[in-house]
């Protein structure tokens, strides 16, 4: 019987396809597997055609639908492994398969795919320019030292002719990966020791596997091709959602999440849909293949993230025993846990919410001059977030990010305030979840329980000082101690940092993702100038962040905008629009509607409801199976992505949404800070669309809009 296997340019594909194609393929595939190598080839069903013209003679098509096909590699060698290589339209597929080339890497042994084509008829005036340009991007490599790496001939040849890292990037999906990856390491300054260490080596098989077979090589490509052999794992692996992600990392993810080890805390920043929490999870992966006995912790900012992490982990693994060694939670989980064991008693956190109200009541009974937001914004940033204890140490204390100075007597009077605060809490036996993270942080610095060997942090950009305490004291420093990603332009709570403050030095251990495998170009560029320009502090908050560079591969359509006279309006208009995406043949699951606020989410709901669109509630945790358009706020939709989607009610009453904004008269630096993230959080709900984005309003629209 045949054996099947998926190599990453079918994952490409599959996950962008419409539905009635994806059944064609399960229908297809599961043909293929009833069938024998003889009858494979004499079935008229699948249609098994050669390619003619191709620059490989093993390439091979098979019927999905009556408009798409599917590109197959066939064994020459007396084996029964097939390899799916892609899906595409009917011309296209035969246009596709008669440029590519497949070989075996000489270096990793590993299965390669060229456009073999595009290389031949771009090198020459690559030649060409080079020969007037001063210096060459592999000038100082030998050729026996590229080829010792795996670089073959034709690709060589083009590498000889770069000259600088711009022109590698833009050969990239033209040359085999194995050796594109080669060469991106050598440009980016590493030896051939380190790239045949952290490249050739860990793909390598056994020296004593000298069997060159196309076979022996697909089965060694563990990173890009998953092979299959049985009905069963064939149906749950393309009923999988985003399954690309499990067996796939670009090279400049794989680079820093394999690494072999970072002598201190590493970080890794990009913009959305660049990969951070991919890497985040196969960093977790490489930790625990160093050592049998490790534990780590995986942790995030919410519930909803720590979930996803946790069912994404276990798919990466497939292993209880290794997945028993990680504890995924949220920093608050972890610090209340470590809390309520010290002290037997369990932890009862207020709301936002319940904290302002205390404030408004001290302000009231204290007559004093200042808001409950400015009071509970003191007590975090200043308070909490640099550890003051007394009354002495804030009277003296360096007001980091706040903008309104204050006179002694001032602080002597917000001090009063404070220890009322804290008299109440004490009364009412409550307390916040920053304060649990500030009495953690201590406990965990004067014993070894709930500690860890490594510490991974995803979506860093939103936790406070008072949070990354506690994740200093959870891990002893040393090599590999703490491994973070994140993206300060989706910082959408109001935290602000500096690494260094709280014991964590990231300095020479940063890299920087820039590709965007989520959204089309066109939406990336609609959504970034939503921040436009504005100035975004790092995640140590001693610089500046940028998007430079930031870009995606992808190509669709522009995000379509619009204003209406009413909600109503906008309701009928976004369901109009909902079910046109889903006559394209999108599914539900795979569209998403997010507002501001629930209120406008509720006029969408029963909007779609009269119109027979099913819809449910992303804070419902919905399974992946569950039928239905996903509503969230825009600050549910952090963590996720979907095929579509329209974000509603954006006019200049919700975003920026006043209360949220603290006046300029009373901190001008505050104020800064809130509409920065009121613009961040309208940049993080666009950008959680890969094919089409829809944004609306009704009234005025948002002033950020673009």
């Amino acid at each position: 019987m045949p054996q099947l296997g998926f190599a990453q340019t079918f994952w490409d594909a599959y996950d962008t396809l419409e539905r009635q194609v994806k059944a064609g393929v399960k229908k297809a595939m599961r043909k293929f597997q009833e069938l024998t190598v003889a009858e494979l080839y004499a079935d008229k069903g699948l249609h098994l055609e050669s390619v003619d013209n191709a620059r490989d003679p093993r390439m091979r098509t098979i019927r999905i639908t009556d408009f798409w096909r599917g590109v197959v590699l066939a064994p020459d060698d007396g084996s029964e492994i097939f390899l799916l290589v892609n899906v595409v339209p009917h011309d296209d597929a035969y246009t596709w398969a008669a440029k590519r080339l497949y070989t075996v890497n000489t270096a990793t042994r590993a299965v390669e795919v060229r456009n073999v084509v595009a290389i031949e008829q771009l090198t020459p005036p690559l030649e060409q320019a080079a020969s007037q340009a001063p210096a060459r991007l592999f000038a100082k490599h030998s050729d026996t030292v590229l080829r010792d790496l795996g670089i073959d001939a034709g690709v060589l040849r083009a590498a000889r002719a770069m000259t600088d890292k711009s022109q590698l990037e833009a050969f990239g999906g033209l040359l085999p990966e194995d050796q594109f990856e080669v060469l991106q390491f050598l440009a980016e300054g590493f030896t051939p020791e380190d790239v045949y260490r952290d490249v050739v080596a860990e793909r390598r098989p056994a020296e004593s596997d000298t069997d060159d077979s196309l076979a022996r090589a697909i089965i060694n490509t563990r990173s890009r091709i998953t092979l299959v052999t049985s009905p069963d794992e064939l149906a749950e692996i393309l009923e999988k959602p985003f399954a690309a992600w499990r067996v796939f990392l670009h090279p400049s993810q794989r680079r820093v999440a394999y690494r072999v080890s970072y002598n201190g805390p590493a970080q890794v920043t990009g913009g959305p849909g660049t990969g951070k929490t991919v890497v985040a999870l196969h960093r977790v992966k490489h930790l625990l293949s160093r050592s049998p006995d490790s534990r780590i912790l995986l942790t995030t900012f919410t519930n909803a993230l720590a979930k996803t992490l946790r069912e994404n982990l276990a798919l990466l693994l497939d292993d209880e025993s290794l997945l028993a060694r990680v504890q995924v939670t949220t920093v608050d989980a972890y610090a209340n846990r470590v809390a309520r064991d010290a002290s037997g008693q369990t932890q009862s956190p207020i709301t936002d919410a319940d904290e302002r109200q205390i404030w408004r009541r001290i302000a009231r009974k204290l007559d004093l001059p200042w808001s409950e937001q400015f009071l509970a914004q003191e007590f975090r940033h200043v308070v909490l977030a640099q550890h003051v204890k007394t009354r002495e140490d804030y009277l003296r204390v360096e007001r980091h990010g706040r903008g309104a100075a204050l006179r002694t007597a001032q602080r002597e009077q917000i001090w009063q305030a404070i220890d009322q605060f804290r008299a109440e809490q004490r009364a009412a036996g409550t307390t916040t979840h920053l304060q649990i993270c500030d009495s953690a942080a201590e406990l965990l610095g004067t014993s070894e329980n709930h500690r860890f060997d490594h510490v991974v942090v995803d979506e860093a950009q939103d936790l406070h000082p008072a949070q990354w305490r506690v994740l200093r004291a959870a891990v002893t420093p040393g090599p590999d101690d703490l491994f973070i990603t994140g993206d300060p332009h989706q910082r959408i709570y109001d935290s602000r940092v500096s690494l260094r403050s709280v014991g964590i030095s990231v300095t020479g251990r940063s890299s920087r993702l820039r590709i965007n495998y989520r959204s089309t170009a066109e939406i990336l560029a609609w959504a970034t100038a939503v921040i436009d320009g504005t100035a975004v502090d790092d995640l140590g908050g001693d610089g500046v962040d940028n998007l430079a560079g930031y870009r995606s591969l992808l190509h669709g359509r522009r995000p379509a905008s619009a204003g209406f006279s009413s909600a109503q309006d906008e309701a009928a208009a976004v369901s109009e629009r909902v079910r046109d995406w889903i006559g394209q043949g999108v599914g539900s699951t795979e569209i998403a509607v997010c507002a501001r606020f629930n209120l406008t989410l509720d006029k969408v709901h029963d909007q779609l409801k009269t119109d027979g669109i099913p819809a449910v509630r992303v804070r419902d945790q919905p399974a992946p199976d569950v039928e239905g358009v996903r509503l969230a706020s825009m600050h549910a939709m952090k963590g996720l992505e979907f095929q579509c989607v329209a974000v509603v009610g954006v006019n200049d009453k919700a975003v920026p949404f006043a209360k949220e904004i603290t006046p300029a008269e009373v901190d001008v630096k505050q104020h800064e800070s809130d509409l920065l993230k009121e613009r961040c959080l309208l940049f993080v709900a666009c950008t959680r669309a890969r094919d089409a984005l829809a944004v609306s309003w009704s009234g005025n629209p948002s002033p950020f809009l673009p």
